[in-house]
């Protein structure tokens, strides 16, 4: 498995993320041709050598001409969903402006969606974020790992006026992920200043497992800020080959019994783990002391979702513990695409092994609704969106292809 270590001893930012990825060996065209896919203009980008203290990398400069002063959470993720990216690449975007959109609705006490993003919300930001989700799958990396974080000391001014570094969205984001903080590298005056940005603990916050493990490094490049420090203003970045033997799971299952509790409850709980993000949940009864029916409430869960997932299995049952174990699972690859029927759009979900696709099913909740709309039976609609979605079935996997491509019948 191809991995990445970031080593953050003097911070991290967006730029210095990419800088760091062109100097590892990223190729500046193809970081264009995958920024080119976002619904966007008036950027451009560039990197250039960069040298202090005798470390030599890689600056990546982000020139832009957008004033727009703040995006919203909901304005970015439509931007993000209507882009042409390869989907791991977006569904990385999205999950990394998701968590600073809940670090900022945190911090300000508002909903999420109408949270404003000021200094990570211009397009240089996004450029950044989407940028380093596509140098990553560019490098082919499956898995990411950080260092301790620097985040330096003093002030910063913002938005909202000067504010204590770490800024408070950086903070909530670096307590909600556990990241462990490394002091500033010692030097004499140390200066003061920010040090990881909003946008670089974003990106790791929601990428790395911050511990070093075991790999086989293959390069390392430096990303380099633009301010100059005592010490090499820079990210660093080791790529390297681990063996899956070595991996630990990452994911688990999550159960707990429950006797004393409304049975139609658990409706309502299922729905709420799903939403949480469990990959799968479900019910089993089971007997108890005493004779006793009850249910084990069981799901299957990525590891680092298990902080929000418990805080649902506590909150929304009668739960007293929950026990967790690791587990192994061989995943076939899956994707949406969109087909268009006589009646209207339906998703079908696609199922790939080893390279081809070998299944196409409808989805049923939109086979649902438009047969009740058009007064038709469902079979009638299920069969024909399966019929064209035949077509996609032997095909090569489809990783690199756009997202909800409409075939007519």
């Amino acid at each position: 498995m191809r991995i990445a270590f970031f080593d953050p001893f003097s911070g991290a930012s967006g730029d210095m993320t990419l800088g760091a990825l062109l100097d590892a060996g990223l190729q500046l065209e193809v970081l264009r041709a995958g920024l080119s896919r976002l619904p966007i203009n008036g950027w451009a980008i560039r990197s250039e050598p960069a040298s202090q203290h005798g470390v030599s990398g890689t600056r990546c400069i982000v020139e832009t001409a957008d004033d727009a002063p703040a995006r919203d959470w909901a304005a970015i993720r439509e931007l993000l969903q209507s882009a042409t990216l390869v989907p791991a690449v977006r569904d990385q975007a999205l999950a990394i402006f998701e968590r600073l959109a809940i670090a900022e609705s945190e911090v300000h006490g508002q909903p999420v969606e109408s949270v404003h993003f000021h200094e990570v919300g211009g397009l240089d930001a996004i450029i950044d974020i989407v940028g380093a989700c596509i140098g990553l799958h560019a490098l082919g990396i499956e898995r990411v790992y950080s260092g301790p974080v620097a985040a330096g000391s003093g002030w910063v001014r913002a938005a909202h006026g000067l504010l204590p570094v770490p800024a408070p969205a950086t903070a909530r984001m670096l307590a909600d992920a556990t990241v462990p903080i490394a002091p500033p590298p010692r030097a004499e005056p140390e200066p003061a200043g920010e040090l990881l940005t909003p946008t670089g603990a974003a990106i790791l916050c929601q990428l790395a497992e911050f511990r070093r493990p075991g790999f086989a490094p293959t390069s390392v490049g430096y990303g380099f800020g633009s301010r100059e420090l005592p010490w090499p203003n820079a990210l660093r970045v080791w790529i390297g080959d681990i063996a899956r033997d070595d991996l630990p799971s990452d994911e688990l299952i999550l159960e707990t019994n429950i006797d004393d509790m409304n049975p139609q409850f658990t409706e309502l709980l299922l729905e709420r783990l799903f939403a949480a993000g469990a990959l799968d949940a479900w019910l089993t009864p089971i007997v108890m002391k005493k004779g006793r029916p009850a249910v084990t409430v069981s799901a299957l869960i990525p590891a680092s979702r298990r902080k929000e997932i418990e805080d649902v299995f506590v909150e929304q049952s009668t739960t007293l513990g929950i026990r967790a174990s690791s587990v192994d699972r061989t995943k076939a690859a899956r994707r949406i695409e969109n087909v268009t029927t006589r009646w209207g759009e339906v998703r079908l979900k696609l199922r790939g092994w080893r390279g081809r696709v070998i299944d196409a099913a409808p989805e049923y909740d939109d086979c649902l609704a438009l047969a009740r709309a058009a007064e038709v039976p469902i079979r009638e609609v299920w069969n024909e969106a399966h019929r064209i979605g035949e077509v996609f079935v032997g095909q090569k996997w489809p990783e690199d292809r756009p997202p909800a491509l409409r075939v007519v019948p």
